[in-house]
């Protein structure tokens, strides 16, 4: 497998423009645990297509998992793309232990 962790900005939708469109055309949220609920659904749809090695529908089924949470945060006045940014200030001074998988526990 290929890594493809480059730094491409290059985006033309923003959670702002993302969660105009989700309240527009699905209506306002009643409930975010629902939103959480659906964000469950869509990852584990991820996982059938990494499961199945579709690339045609992996980056879609990811993509849905991300809009999902862009309005979770919403819900809460976060812009995820900030929380992003903080995490990994976090995760960025913390000491590491690989698991051999690609992942790994902070220690």
């Amino acid at each position: 497998m290929k890594k493809h962790c480059e730094n491409n900005n290059a985006r033309t939708e923003s959670q702002q423009s993302i969660c105009a469109w989700a309240e527009e055309t699905f209506g306002p949220v009643t409930d975010p645990k629902a939103l959480w609920d659906r964000a469950m659904l869509e990852m584990h749809e991820l996982g059938d297509t990494i499961d199945q090695r579709d690339l045609s529908e992996i980056g879609k089924e990811a993509a849905d998992v991300m809009i999902l949470l862009y309005r979770l945060m919403d819900q809460f006045g976060l812009e995820l793309g900030a929380q992003c940014d903080a995490k990994m200030a976090i995760n960025r001074s913390r000491n590491w232990q690989s698991k051999g998988d690609g992942t790994g526990s902070h220690i």
